[in-house]
């Protein structure tokens, strides 16, 4: 574990927080509850730093908070962050189509995702140079993190695919370039983007869907990565949803397969987001913590407090539950933006 300067006490881990999707106030309670309190407007622990698993953003009630206290906590070496899908999805929306390109946007403006980021453009309408500000910033923010030991992505480690990340951009960051070409199912930036931040993906046989509990349509299941020879669907079936009829039991093909991530159980822990877990926290595998339980949806904000163990523990999961009204937590949760 490195060690601070300036007569800091020596850092005793890392408290890693799953999507947060704009529940501003739980996040400032579950910080609170960490040991974490403000001074000079930014959350602070005398032992340990923050890692943010990205999806800041979306959904929430209060996203500019969420993005606030993330970002202070960054930017004053408090914290780290990873992108999240959401976070990428902001970017693509809000930039132009290249030259000569059909498209308008990026990322197209179609009612799907108008509705994904509704609510965040509504919480940022009066602020307008913030937001402009906040998209910026979001570019600063890496696909994957390692540090004392520990990995951290937003939703799969593919490591020849950060290889490649890396040879490209060794900051692991996206500039305008890998942002343009990342929205073309065609090149490497997009595979890169895809499954680091999305993860794998199965998709279903044609004319069936899952109508999903968020109001969704999908026509894909999420998949896990850490199966060492799964052979059916249900091996790697990674959501809440269940597959419709008798999917569970659907073989595999060998392209779906070779499609599929593998992240052995011999390697160094690692912590995604993403794949909106329910009920009480728990291990997937030894070495793999998923932080995200659906914390928009009025499940749990959840956190894993690590410090050098090289097996992981569902000891050390904190969480709170997020209430149905967000907004009647009481006023010291608040942070003042001016």
């Amino acid at each position: 574990m490195q060690r601070e300067t300036q007569g800091r006490p020596q850092l005793e881990g890392y408290d890693l927080i799953g999507d947060v999707h704009g529940c501003g106030a739980t996040l400032a309670a579950l910080l609170e509850k960490l040991g974490y309190h403000q001074r000079s407007g930014v959350y602070r622990h005398p032992r340990r730093k923050v890692i943010f698993l990205g999806d800041l953003i979306d959904r929430g009630p209060r996203i500019r908070l969420a993005v606030t206290i993330a970002r202070r906590m960054v930017e004053q070496g408090e914290a780290y962050i990873v992108m999240g899908n959401h976070e990428y999805n902001a970017l693509a929306y809000t930039h132009p189509g290249p030259a000569g390109s059909h498209k308008r946007w990026l990322r197209e403006h179609t009612p799907r995702h108008n509705r994904i980021i509704q609510d965040t453009l509504e919480q940022y309408r009066d602020y307008t140079n913030e937001w402009e500000d906040t998209l910026a910033w979001f570019k600063t923010i890496p696909l994957c993190l390692e540090i004392d030991g520990i990995r951290v992505v937003h939703a799969c480690w593919d490591q020849k695919l950060i290889d490649e990340l890396k040879q490209r951009r060794p900051d692991q960051c996206m500039d305008t370039e890998f942002l343009v070409e990342s929205t073309d199912p065609t090149t490497q930036a997009y595979q890169i983007l895809d499954r680091l931040t999305r993860g794998p993906h199965v998709s279903l046989p044609e004319g069936i869907a899952i109508h999903s509990g968020d109001g969704f349509t999908r026509k894909s299941f999420r998949a896990h990565f850490w199966a060492q020879d799964p052979q059916q669907w249900g091996d790697v079936v990674f959501q809440p949803d269940n597959l419709p009829g008798d999917l569970e039991t659907r073989e595999l093909t060998a392209e779906e397969r070779q499609q599929l991530s593998y992240y052995g159980p011999e390697e160094p822990p690692l912590f995604i987001g993403h794949y909106w877990c329910e009920g009480i926290p728990s291990l997937p595998a030894r070495n793999i913590a998923c932080l995200d339980y659906s914390a928009v949806k009025y499940g749990r904000l959840v956190a894993y407090r690590w410090s050098g163990e090289a097996t992981l523990n569902a000891d050390h999961f904190v969480w709170i539950k997020v209430p149905k009204e967000e907004r009647a937590l009481p006023k010291p949760w608040e942070i003042d933006f001016d």
